[in-house]
């Protein structure tokens, strides 16, 4: 995957940390120019020098503070990529937080509503802000960072479960929107990753968090979890030519051999594989759900 983003443009939300930390790394080490985007100067800027030792002559790695549920903020962040840059190829919509943890009758409902507003409706705001440039230039990338709560419940965790399954809907849905104007729009599922979200859990508690998940996150701190690096390579192969016609699709990090997708990209095209669907009783071997 060397150099497979040479001449590439990406603006990468929520790169100051975590996976979007890494995937900005991926994207200079294959040759591209980047805007990282977060809510917090300091850890941006940190970030954007440790990655500036990553970048070659002539690439270039950007900075704007910008809170994506925020429309002025995305606003702003287009028009100073803009004005740097003639196009841009590749948009990486990662920010994101687990917002309150507690019953849902329970919790604070601004902090579930701040949530849901970062989560869900700042990468559709950051989709709404790069389509028309895409839909310009005939091509783009939009890549989704999903997470545990689009496929499985999240009991007391429930901003941000409902929050990631909306991207994922939303994914299929705008990709089938842009089909036809080779502007591909994918979801990733990174799997459990040691980050900040983790601390989170833990500093939570199992009361707040839920016993469950707490001791699933106390158990995941020890074993190191899932190799940060390998969803940041799904982005970059996502964000690569080798994905071209790959669209509306959520694909596991670790699950899925997303390495051989280019392969198949025709039968992908023609399924519902790697989509949100209803199980229905025929699925698990059950008889009595067909009506007929």
């Amino acid at each position: 995957m060397q150099d497979v983003l040479q001449g590439r443009v990406a603006i990468i939300s929520g790169a100051s940390q975590g996976l979007g930390f890494a995937i900005t790394r991926a994207y200079v080490q294959a040759g591209a120019d980047v805007m990282m985007c977060a809510r917090t100067q300091t850890e941006l800027e940190k970030a954007r020098q440790e990655v500036c030792l990553l970048s070659r002559r002539g690439q270039q790695v950007l900075t704007c503070v910008a809170d994506v549920s925020q429309e002025k903020d995305v606003q702003s962040l287009m028009e100073k990529t803009y004005s740097r840059f003639q196009r841009v190829h590749i948009l990486v919509n990662n920010a994101g937080i687990y917002g309150p943890m507690g019953l849902i009758e329970e919790v604070d409902w601004n902090e579930w509503v701040a949530a849901i507003n970062i989560n869900f409706l700042g990468s559709v705001l950051m989709c709404r802000a790069m389509v028309p440039h895409f839909k310009k230039y005939k091509y783009g990338k939009i890549i989704q960072i999903s997470g545990g709560g689009a496929t499985n419940p999240m009991p007391q965790i429930s901003a941000y479960a409902a929050s990631k399954a909306a991207i994922i809907r939303f994914a299929e849905t705008l990709a089938e929107e842009l089909r036809k104007e080779q502007i591909d729009v994918n979801a990733i599922a990174p799997g459990p990753l040691n980050t900040r979200l983790l601390d989170e859990v833990i500093a939570a508690g199992p009361e707040k968090a839920g016993e469950l998940f707490y001791q699933r996150a106390i158990n995941q701190k020890k074993e190191g979890g899932v190799s940060i690096e390998r969803g940041a390579a799904l982005a970059l192969f996502l964000a690569s030519s080798q994905s071209d016609g790959i669209t509306g699709k959520l694909i596991s990090a670790i699950w899925d051999p997303w390495e051989l997708l280019a392969n198949y990209r025709d039968e992908l095209r023609k399924t519902d594989i790697y989509t949100l669907r209803r199980i229905v009783p025929e699925d698990r071997g059950m008889k009595w759900g067909n009506k007929s």
